[in-house]
């Protein structure tokens, strides 16, 4: 069985958002946190969450990134425990046993992105449709067979070039503005 896992490559995560994923722990898209949200108004770190975050189950923060790792029964059930405590404390849930219900739902979904070989990388790019529903798109990063490294990096190019009839909006973060606290 497979699921995603946070993963840091780099320190931009605790610097774009608030809180950030701690590396390692078990994930889920975490777009139900925006659904009573007008992501429009969103400034700042949450709207990068927003954009591009995947929700750490621990923390409860987030990460831009997530890997596909092989998850042991005991691992899967103490996650869903988690999840459901953290849906049920924080967002308020009617029950635990609603909680429970949700947190294996969004761990189902989660699994079936997980659909790669383990150590592939996962990233989402979130927007609103004209009707103002989430949509998610999902990037695919997997590492390089051992033949194909031969001193390079360990993993792919991180970008390709996809042919779409949409027009995605122009969108650009001014990083260090972000960092001292000064929100676009």
């Amino acid at each position: 069985m497979k699921a995603l896992k946070t993963i840091r490559l780099d320190a931009s995560d605790a610097l774009v958002f608030d809180p950030p994923a701690e590396p390692g722990e078990w994930a889920v898209t975490g777009s139900f946190l925006f659904w009573d949200q007008d992501p429009q108004a969103l400034s700042g770190k949450a709207r990068v969450a927003f954009r591009s975050g995947l929700l750490g189950i621990d923390s409860f923060g987030w990460s831009t990134l997530v890997a596909v790792a092989e998850v042991t029964e005991v691992e899967r059930a103490t996650a869903r425990s988690q999840l459901a405590q953290q849906i049920f404390t924080r967002l308020g849930a009617p029950s635990l046993s609603a909680a429970e219900a949700a947190a294996e739902e969004e761990l189902g979904y989660a699994e079936s992105l997980a659909n790669h070989p383990p150590n592939t990388l996962i990233a989402i790019h979130r927007t609103l449709d004209d009707q103002g529903q989430i949509v998610e798109q999902f990037r695919t990063l997997a590492p390089r067979a051992p033949e194909q490294r031969e001193g390079a990096l360990r993993y792919g190019p991180a970008f390709t070039l996809v042919a779409t009839d949409e027009e995605a909006p122009e969108e650009s973060v001014d990083l260090v503005s972000v960092m001292k606290g000064r929100h676009p």
